[in-house]
């Protein structure tokens, strides 16, 4: 069991911040001994019995701890080294003189941000910044697209579980890992421009004309895409004339035909337009007229209808949700009179939120938001491959969106080919293997059509990602199986806190996989491949005893 010692304004982010390191917890109890002390700030924890005290603090120490030289107190912006992995730390910070160590280092200056001191009855570990602080800011701002591709609080998360196994001291936690499953994707299409006939000399067909016309010639002679391509795209925009007389084809209509046959049985999400011709607003008025979209889902039942029978999820790609609650509620209620399901996600048009967004999105209703995001870049803006409870809000889940097709490919943004995208996508899928969670994709509904034509790298990318061992899920079974597994509740047997039962606090009857117990007994190690791991993971069930399982492991 973990105790953990903060400010009472820091409680939140802590709860929340044990939801994804799901791992026994609490807040310290006076008089009760834990395996672990985990404290933030500068405090006095010489009465509290632990075997491990942590003490995460960006300023220096003058309790009565004894506390090693310190260089650069209150530094901002740097970036930390464990274990060869790069460590953002956003908040006040600072590293220690002593003799460097491979254990936590300051990138740019090689000193100490950590040291240990041992003690006859317990070991103390000093860190050089605040734990919560930066977890506090992942979730909120969220990290740089600088750091994009390095999922921030995942490796919080992993360098203070090495910190308590190996240091002697067993551990057992929840891992966001499905069972039988490596982790975690969704396959997720916003739709924007379910037809290009509804579209007659405005802002989309302009852009589509140059794109097609010159800026093919341009990703040519830059290498990104092909002269098959080029010809292609060429050949759509000659057919234009023909399509708006209806003698072709429009060729960015049936969209869904397209991703059904791609990702072949695969369930996925289609967040659609609730109402056409509505531009919304943005933070300092009234959107662009542009952002409006040419369509509203009523314009598409007939579409719709074919999805939910293929087994995908509709959901709602809002308008002014993000900034106004009583409008989230139309929005919502739009979708759930053509769909006829009560429980609607959002990810907002244009990635429109604020720090507000999450309660007002709560308010109105929605059972999840999938937002949070980079437009111009790719990765983990709020540090993590996890679904998260933004703070603020009562009910909704945050399922973080880590890849967009447009900022992989549009020059302004990446500017990729689709050669370079499988590079980047590839890392990004390792990176989810290692931490576990989910990974989120979304490649809109023209994505596959001219003048884009980025099918190949999302063949590709579906056909990589089947075969690894991943659970293909909807935004809303993935946010159920996350919200299953926030639902164990850690009980301790005992004053002394050394034995804990895990148990589900809530009934689930969701078709969702189950969960699994990983135990680290750090006297114990097991050999998978050539790797040595120090836990075991068993099937989870209700009530399990989790000190008779380290037993047994």
């Amino acid at each position: 069991m973990i105790g953990v010692i903060a400010d009472t304004a820091e409680y939140d982010v802590i709860s929340e911040f044990f939801e994804l390191f799901k791992t026994p917890w609490e807040f310290c109890q006076s008089g009760r001994r834990y395996d672990v002390l985990l404290c933030t700030g500068d405090r006095t924890v010489d009465a509290i019995a632990a075997n491990l005290i942590l003490i995460y603090c960006g300023q220096t120490l003058v309790s009565g701890a004894t506390e090693q030289g310190a260089n650069g107190a209150g530094k901002n912006n740097r970036i930390l080294l464990h274990k060869g992995k790069r460590i953002p730390i956003y908040g006040a910070s600072q590293d220690f003189k002593g003799e460097t160590q491979d254990l936590l280092l300051d990138e740019e200056s090689q000193h100490l941000a950590m040291y240990d001191r041992q003690s006859p009855d317990r070991m103390v570990i000093r860190l050089g910044y605040d734990l919560f602080r930066e977890v506090s800011i992942l979730l909120t701002e969220g990290q740089p697209a600088a750091n994009a591709e390095i999922p921030t609080l995942d490796l919080h998360i992993a360098l203070l579980r090495d910190l308590i196994v190996e240091n002697g001291i067993p551990l057992v936690e929840i891992p966001p890992v499905p069972e039988g499953h490596e982790f975690i994707t969704c396959l997720t299409h916003d739709v924007d421009h379910p037809s290009i006939r509804v579209h007659r000399w405005d802002h989309t067909i302009l852009g589509f004309l140059h794109r097609a016309v010159f800026g093919s010639v341009v990703n040519v002679l830059q290498g990104r895409s092909t002269i098959r391509e080029l010809c292609t795209n060429w050949l759509a925009a000659l057919r234009l004339p023909a399509v708006y007389l209806g003698l072709a084809k429009d060729f960015w209509l049936g969209f869904d035909s397209s991703y059904l046959e791609v990702e072949k049985g695969l369930s996925s999400t289609f967040f659609v337009i609730p109402f056409s011709d509505n531009p919304g607003r943005n933070s300092n008025g009234a959107a662009p007229s542009f952002r409006a979209a040419r369509y509203g889902v009523r314009d598409i039942a007939p579409t719709i209808r074919r999805l939910l029978a293929a087994g995908c999820e509709v959901a709602l790609h809002g308008i002014d949700a993000w900034m106004d609650s009583s409008t989230g509620r139309e929005e919502l209620d739009e979708i759930r009179q053509i769909t006829g399901i009560s429980e609607i996600g959002v990810r907002m048009h244009w990635l429109y939120y604020d720090r507000r967004s999450p309660a007002l999105l709560d308010d109105a209703g929605a059972s999840y938001d999938s937002t949070m995001g980079y437009r111009e870049t790719v990765g983990y803006r709020a540090g993590t491959t996890q679904v998260y409870k933004p703070l603020g809000a009562r009910r909704l889940l945050e399922l973080p969106m880590h890849v967009m097709d447009t900022a992989l490919f549009y020059p302004a943004y990446m500017g990729l080919s689709q050669r370079q995208a499988k590079g980047v996508l590839g890392r990004l899928t390792d990176t989810v293997s290692y931490a576990g969670g989910c990974l989120t994709i979304n490649w809109h509904d023209r994505s596959l059509a001219p003048e884009r034509l980025w099918r190949e790298c999302y063949c590709e990318l579906v056909q990589n990602l089947k075969d690894r061992s991943t659970w293909f899920a909807t935004a809303s079974q993935a946010v159920s199986w996350f919200r299953k597994r926030r639902s164990v509740v850690f009980e301790a047997d005992g004053f002394d806190a050394e034995s804990v039962r895990a148990r589900i606090a809530v009934e689930h009857n969701d078709n969702v996989p189950g969960l699994r117990l990983r135990i680290y007994n750090a006297d114990e190690s097991r050999e998978v491949g050539t790797h040595r791991k120090r836990y075991v993971d068993i099937p989870f069930h209700e009530n399990m005893n989790s000190r008779a399982c380290c037993v047994a492991g």
